[in-house]
């Protein structure tokens, strides 16, 4: 990224330029700015910042006599009141020279690491560039004194300076594979024009570049029209607007099926179609309920929810593994006797084991097609599949290793019965997705308790991947009632959005929940780990924007369905980046485990699974550019999977070709708008 200096300014001169760049360098000793003017441009602006001061009003000719080691305490504290202000207020980065004194650089690290901004410890060589041992030593006293971003800056006179300038990033990557992509160093003056663009080539985080020749902070400093050319050539940025995202089938499915429970006529409101969503409103008809749009509100009379009072023989629930898994325990309870689970697309290649082995512990059998055999532990269970048995309340533990799917159908179906149940999972995974169906039950007049178990991180932090157990009280009896529920945007399709934003230029979205319970909700807690720059404007849009993007580590275990989007995000930050649920993602609409695994390798991303994590060695976007390493065009196949199909496409806006994707209808299984959205 650029990074473009700004010295000189008033604050509205300042606010008026900061939109037309990536990044910036505000020099509060070069600034005339009041406190209050930099407590609201540190705390409005949605861009990264550097905060720098130098001390007084400082040139770099200034510089050159005392190389910054002659400031008066005066100076220092003047400058140290500035920064403590831009850093309260929210500044991305903070920049202290290793010069600064002792006791001011210790209060600096402690207010930096408290408010949670990146600090830049820089070294400057006014006069010259040091010999290799020199560079290095500079190196290591900038990360002794806290740096998260080593800077060093030197005179070049020759060749031979820019050369070991740029030698520095080979003593990074073979000595501290960690600290990759947080180093930058360039040299001042002719000699070291190159510098400044090969850096960025080298993998450092961003550049610094000035608004033209008259206002450049050092000698050799490029303008930023121009590097720009250099590094994106005729790329331009992703920029989106004004978006919505479609409803969320996890909600949508959930709201459907209650409403055709319950006694009344429900509104669903907020609602857009998919395959998925559209498949439950067929199976909800099937059930006796009576659907009518109005608009994007579904209206919905139920057929009344007295256990016993069906006679279905088979339900077609489309390509959707939530509607079969919601609606296994929920005929079992309210069917009068057997019926067959149908399904097409990539559902038949699913296996259902899991949900045989759940159900048998309440008296249903499942088996393949009409086969009346008990099939556990003889061979996989796929649809179609022949459901026996009536639900059985009572006390139970199973597995929630599996997934979340057959557990919430469970828990829609139990009220249903006519005595109480307890219900125990162990090993839960997508538990986010559990308490969406409660949420939905709420609504719906079924009362439910539950209560987790876990380590003190789930206690004190609310960290779902601390959690060991779930207990569900169930009590028995209970009927649906008609409600009028709003769906919420689904965070599934925003994500795709989010990462292209976040590595490409930049997105907004309205109408998203950020106090949602939906498991991709995480994709924010991703984009902030990884560095990108998230905001919420006074309307609620969501706004994320390119920053300087490093390795992460992450847990996906309870949203499986992000980790072919963030698989992208990962190839494009700088460094290694650590995804772990890889054991999540075998059953989904493809093996998605090696479907993602084999799409980041073939685009010539260095990617290997350890385990349950997918580590995957990173690059930033400007250095992809500028060292032609861009990730491969060519043909690739969704595995007819949604997530899989939004994911290339995303990815493909940083591919040196097109990429040809075999199958992009798939993405109708969830939304069905993606690619004119998207293009």
């Amino acid at each position: 990224m650029i990074c473009t200096s700004i010295q000189h300014k008033t604050y509205e001169e300042i606010i008026a330029i900061l939109p037309t760049l990536e990044m910036a360098e505000i020099r509060l000793d070069l600034c005339p700015l009041s406190d209050a003017e930099i407590e609201d441009l540190f705390g409005q602006t949605d861009i990264p910042l550097v905060a720098t001061c130098r001390g007084g009003d400082r040139s770099f000719a200034d510089a050159q006599d005392d190389r910054c080691s002659g400031q008066g305490a005066q100076e220092w504290s003047t400058a140290e009141h500035k920064l403590t202000l831009a850093i309260t207020s929210g500044a991305r980065f903070a920049d202290l020279e290793i010069e600064a004194p002792p006791e001011y650089s210790r209060r600096f690290q402690k207010l930096c690491r408290e408010c949670g901004t990146e600090i830049i410890r820089s070294y400057h060589d006014y006069v010259g560039t040091p010999d290799d041992h020199g560079l290095q030593l500079a190196l290591a006293r900038c990360f002794r004194y806290g740096a998260d971003i080593a800077k060093i800056v030197t005179s070049c006179h020759n060749e031979d300076d820019a050369r070991r300038l740029n030698a520095l990033y080979s003593v990074v990557l073979e000595n501290v594979d960690s600290l990759q992509g947080r180093l930058i160093a360039f040299g001042m003056g002719d000699a070291g024009r190159e510098t400044r663009i090969e850096c960025l080539r080298r993998g450092a985080p961003f550049t610094y570049a000035s608004l033209s020749k008259e206002e450049a902070t050092a000698p050799g400093q490029p303008i930023t029209e121009e590097l720009a050319k250099k590094i994106y050539g005729g790329t331009h940025p992703f920029v989106k607007q004004g978006l919505h995202m479609p409803a969320s089938k996890s909600f949508a499915q959930r709201a459907i099926l209650a409403a055709a429970l319950a006694d009344g006529t429900s509104r669903l409101s907020d609602y857009s179609p998919c395959d998925d969503s559209e498949a439950a409103i067929k199976a909800a008809e099937a059930l006796g309920a009576k659907v009518r749009r109005d608009g994007s509100t579904l209206i919905i009379t139920g057929m009344g929810n007295a256990a016993g009072g069906l006679k279905l023989s088979k339900l077609d629930v489309g390509e959707s593994g939530l509607l079969a898994r919601l609606s296994i325990p929920v005929l079992s309870a309210i069917n009068g006797h057997p019926f067959r689970i149908e399904g097409h697309g990539t559902l038949p290649r699913r296996p259902m084991n899991s949900a045989a082995a759940i159900m048998a512990a309440f008296g249903v059998l499942l088996t393949n097609g009409d086969d009346d055999s008990p099939t556990e532990g003889k061979r996989e269970i796929h649809v179609p599949l022949t459901v026996r048995g009536t639900l059985i309340p009572g006390n139970a533990e199973v597995s929630g290793s599996g997934g979340s799917q057959l557990i919430s159908g469970l828990l829609m179906a139990l009220p249903l019965c006519a005595k109480d149940s307890s219900l125990f999972v162990n090993e839960p995974k997508s538990i986010p997705y559990m308490y969406i169906t409660l949420d939905v039950l709420r609504h719906f007049g079924i009362s439910t308790r539950s209560e987790m178990e876990g380590d003190a991180e789930l206690l004190e932090a609310e960290d779902w991947s601390g959690c060991t157990g779930i207990s569900f009280k169930v009590r028995g009896g209970q009927r649906y009632r008609a409600a009028d529920f709003g769906i919420e945007s689904d965070w599934s399709a925003a994500a795709n959005f989010l990462v292209a934003g976040a590595i490409f230029g930049s997105v907004e979205l309205e109408g998203m929940d950020m106090k949602s319970i939906q498991a991709d909700l995480a994709i924010v807690d991703v984009l902030v780990e990884a560095g990108a720059l998230v905001s919420q404007l006074d309307d609620g849009t969501l706004c994320v924007r390119r920053a300087p993007l490093e390795g992460f580590t992450i847990d996906l275990n309870n949203a499986p369905d992000l980790f072919p989007i963030v698989s992208v995000l990962a190839a494009f930050c700088s460094g290694e980046s650590r995804i772990a649920g890889l054991g999540r993602l075998s059953g989904k609409e493809s093996d998605r485990a090696s479907a993602v695994l084999g799409m980041l390798q073939q685009m010539g991303v260095e990617a290997e699974a350890q385990g349950d994590e997918l580590v995957v060695q990173g690059e930033t976007w400007a250095s992809r550019l500028l060292s032609g390493r861009l990730l491969k065009g060519g043909q690739y196949s969704s595995h007819h999977d949604h997530r899989m199909a939004m994911a290339l496409s995303v990815a493909s806006y940083g591919t040196s070709g097109a990429v040809e994707i075999d199958d992009t209808a798939c993405v109708s299984k969830s939304f069905p708008d993606f690619y004119s959205k998207f293009s």
